[in-house]
């Protein structure tokens, strides 16, 4: 079951982070944040996925930004990996897009809303690049095995699954710790702190309650999970997406370190 993607092992012994901006902003954001967010990994040793995406094509309002499109986004992109010599990850939202995501990133992301898309987890996976899926707020953690299989059946065994929260009547998300176990037997496990902490739909955008991140988090990583996905930002109140629900990139250090030293405790 686990798997390498570049110098960081989906599934193994090692506690992984996925991480970046909600979105694209710019270049020269781009690069500070992985810049700023690997520092800090490589200082605690923490293996690093670095995730941004070049469109967010589930925006509440038409107003929202988006991102910089398929072709500025994926050049942006593929510098993060070549300059800085990090895995880079992105969303996917459209099966068409596939190919071209899969030459430029190590990682391709199907959102939550579009988990059981059939078609785009096949395009996904022909691209031979890893394929991590997002369990849907609509569905039990018992039925993503389906979404695996769909990956498996088209030809590739590097896949993980990552919880985000189930809906639990309107506006609100919970995260039942028992699906990380359940999805574990399927493939290796992630838990997106970032997002299981949002509040859809408040007005035009998305609100959250982003000091439950750290908690969310020492529960996830004592329930035994192969890696985390945080959006951090170093301006949550400027971010273009997802600021509302963003860890600060002034707290990312600390908040691995609580998870690494409960990682060690249940090592030991």
């Amino acid at each position: 079951m686990p798997f390498s993607v570049e110098h960081v092992t989906i599934g193994g012994p090692e506690l992984f982070l996925i991480a970046g901006p909600c979105v694209i902003e710019s270049e020269e954001h781009t690069l500070f944040m992985a810049a700023s967010i690997a520092a800090i990994c490589w200082d605690l040793g923490v293996p690093f996925i670095f995730k941004a995406s070049y469109d967010k094509a589930n925006r509440t309002s038409l107003a929202s930004y988006r991102g910089p499109g398929l072709t500025e986004g994926l050049r942006i992109l593929a510098k993060v990996r070549e300059t800085l010599n990090l895995p880079v990850l992105t969303d996917v939202h459209d099966a068409a897009q596939a190919t071209a995501a899969g030459e430029v990133v190590d990682v391709l992301q199907i959102p939550a809303f579009l988990c059981r898309q059939t078609d785009l987890l096949i395009a996904a996976a022909r691209t031979g690049r890893a394929v991590n899926v997002k369990k849907g707020q609509f569905v039990a953690p018992q039925d993503m095995r389906h979404a695996v299989a769909k990956l498996h059946e088209s030809g590739n065994p590097r896949v993980s699954l990552t919880e985000r929260g189930a809906s639990f009547g309107y506006h609100n998300l919970v995260v039942d710790m028992r699906s990380l176990a359940i999805m574990r037997a399927y493939a290796p496990v992630i838990f997106d702190a970032t997002h299981s902490v949002q509040i859809p739909s408040q007005g035009a955008q998305s609100g959250g309650e982003p000091q439950f991140i750290p908690l969310l988090s020492r529960a996830a990583v004592a329930a035994g999970i192969d890696g985390l996905f945080m959006e951090v930002h170093d301006n949550p109140a400027a971010a273009l997406s997802d600021g509302a629900n963003a860890l600060p990139l002034a707290s990312l250090k600390s908040t691995l370190q609580q998870l690494l030293a409960i990682r060690k405790a249940l090592a030991s």
